[in-house]
């Protein structure tokens, strides 16, 4: 199983205090490569603007260098997709995140965002952070 990793887990991840939170645990395997995931250079590209938002940089903390670092490392450890063409998203916004989730039948994608969520042409394949890293505490993934 692969998966697609939304924009906000990983600023989540960031944000929190909590090193054992489903969030922060996603974003640590992320960086550390133990698990498999994917991004398009549009995703990639979504994760750089946003953690370089003056607001969020106040809140994270980083520097404009372990920005690029966290990244480049995110990149390293993904395989790139290509998106395909998916049905429209439930948010013009998420268009993206939807059509590389039609490039492969077996990604599944992890967010926060309730309307994707709730999207019912993909309720099966969009989880939760906490969905997640549940199965890996079952072992079902057989990862973190």
């Amino acid at each position: 199983m692969k998966f697609v990793i939304d924009t906000n887990i990983v600023v989540a991840g960031l944000l929190t205090g909590r090193s054992n939170s489903p969030v922060a645990r996603v974003l640590d395997a992320m960086l550390s490569a133990r698990f498999r995931y994917v991004l398009s250079s549009a995703l990639l590209a979504e994760y750089l603007e946003v953690l370089s938002r003056p607001a969020l940089r106040r809140l994270h903390g980083l520097t404009r260098a372990e920005i690029d670092t966290v990244v480049t490392t995110l990149a390293e450890h993904a395989m790139l997709v290509a998106p395909g063409s998916g049905p429209p998203a439930p948010d013009p916004g998420d268009q993206h995140v939807w059509n590389l989730l039609a490039a492969d039948a077996a990604l599944v994608l992890v967010t926060g965002d309730k309307r994707l969520l709730n999207a019912p042409s993909h309720r099966a394949r969009v989880i939760t952070a906490q969905d997640l890293a549940a199965r890996w505490g079952s072992g079902a993934t057989g990862q973190p």
